[in-house]
């Protein structure tokens, strides 16, 4: 985005800025595309086969509908497909566009934080649990931040490295990348400190339209005292109310609320690698005052499913590289053994089966056939084992038996399998025999390496 590009979106912003996420468009690798005829624009990233737009148009209420429209006419002519993420109910209360929601956001009344705050023991225990620690916040001014060589600065990208590197998922783009001092003199500014360092921190995003404040950034260090996110959202809303602002909100909780059938099943799945509950339940237990609907949009000649993935390829996204799944499950793969482990024991399951159900031809001896399997089950068992309690000396166990299975599946094939070979299905077979247990016993010794240097 150009300075010229930057200083267009920012007066859209500051007269119809209304959407929770409207001023995260601002951020490195999100493009805009500006509406010809009339004062409006809409952020997106391209992820290779769709535009993927960072909330709904920046427009007056009354062009939403003609932005919208000619967006996804300016995406069909790139060959794009279009899908419109984190909208909330203005837009979709036009029915313009087909929509699912996929979370809710908590908003905040400022002027009311201290009724709420009087009248919950267990949030005042918590900020008294962290000032007794020695935490004590602060706001930071601008000038601070806006210096590349400031301490604070410093200590803020320290908290950042640290906690990125506690994630079980790979790093993320789009909306959810953290990219604190973009337009710092636009954002506020709150640190913790604690022996004089810091320790956690949040930073607020306006919401033009709104009067509003995103707390778009709540991190902080794994040795953080218990109740210092609470004392930092209690400084920064209280500074909101001085300020007159009439809305704060924490953004999306991702997968809460009344969201499909699909969607709840997506955040069993991952449960392992993001706390969808426990996300909502820290969120919940600052008391908000309502719960707005967040929604995903698509023009309604469009499949729901394919704009479900075009969104998920987004946030694959690393700046304006093109969205991998590929690459961004094998770094989750590697950051999160337990899962990836479990993963492996899911795969071999079916796999265990189609051995004992296959024929006999298939071995030298059919005891061989029962030996693969009772193997096969021991390892699944293990597997599991290891994917509850990631343990050194078992992975490594795990790492040599597979190693080992590599080898002699391959001694098998060779001498016994090849020579009667007799099509093109049973070649495919023989090669995933191979190639399976190969690529588990890589992957087993590369995240051995990881936990060993982390």
């Amino acid at each position: 985005m150009t300075d010229d590009d930057s200083t267009r979106v920012l007066r859209l912003l500051r007269r119809h800025g209304y959407n929770t996420t409207s001023f995260q468009v601002l951020e490195e690798g999100i493009r805009h595309w500006f509406d010809p005829d009339a004062d409006s624009c809409v952020a997106y990233v391209d992820t290779g086969r769709a535009w993927v737009a960072a909330g709904s148009p920046i427009s007056t209420t009354d062009d939403l509908e003609r932005a919208c429209e000619g967006f996804i006419r300016a995406a069909g002519r790139a060959g794009r497909r279009v899908c419109f993420f984190a909208v909330q109910d203005r837009l979709i209360e036009r029915g313009a566009l087909a929509s699912t929601p996929i979370g809710v956001a908590p908003t905040w009344s400022p002027g009311e934080w201290p009724q709420k705050l009087g009248a919950s023991r267990g949030l005042r225990e918590q900020l008294r649990r962290a000032r007794a620690k020695g935490v004590r916040v602060r706001q930071v001014p601008t000038a601070e931040i806006a210096d590349p060589e400031s301490s604070v600065r410093s200590e803020m990208e320290s908290v950042i490295e640290s906690w990125l590197s506690s994630r079980k998922m790979a790093p993320m783009g789009f909306l959810v990348d953290v990219q604190p001092f973009a337009f710092p003199e636009e954002r506020r500014y709150f640190v913790a400190e604690r022996d004089g360092g810091i320790v956690a921190f949040l930073v607020a995003v306006p919401i033009f339209a709104r009067r509003g404040w995103l707390f778009e950034d709540l991190l902080r260090l794994e040795t953080a005292p218990n109740g210092t996110s609470e004392l930092l959202f209690d400084a920064a809303i209280r500074q909101v109310a001085v300020e007159g602002g009439a809305l704060v909100t924490l953004g999306l909780a991702p997968l809460a609320g009344h969201v499909s059938p699909w969607l709840r099943l997506a955040r069993a799945a991952l449960r392992g690698l993001y706390d969808f509950d426990g996300l909502r339940r820290f969120k919940a237990r600052l008391r908000p005052d309502a719960w707005e609907n967040i929604h995903l949009a698509w023009p309604r000649d469009q499949a729901g499913a394919l704009a479900l993935h075009d969104a998920l390829a987004a946030f694959t996204m690393r700046g304006v590289a093109q969205a991998s799944f590929v690459r961004f499950g094998l770094e989750t793969a590697l950051g999160s053994p337990g899962f990836a482990v479990l993963l492996l024991a899911a795969l071999l399951v079916p796999w265990t089966v189609a051995l004992a159900l296959s024929s006999s031809t298939w071995f030298p001896e059919p005891w061989v056939r029962w030996a693969w399997v009772l193997f096969d089950g021991v390892l699944v068992v293990t597997l599991l084992s290891l994917a509850r309690h990631f343990r050194i000396w078992l992975a490594r166990a795990l790492a040599v038996a597979i190693s080992l299975d590599a080898l002699v599946t391959l001694a098998e094939v060779v001498t016994y399998n090849l020579p009667r070979v007799q099509s093109p299905g049973a070649l495919l077979v023989l090669t995933i025999a191979c190639v399976a247990p190969t690529a588990a016993a890589a992957f087993l010794w590369l995240a051995l390496r990881r936990a060993r240097l982390a």
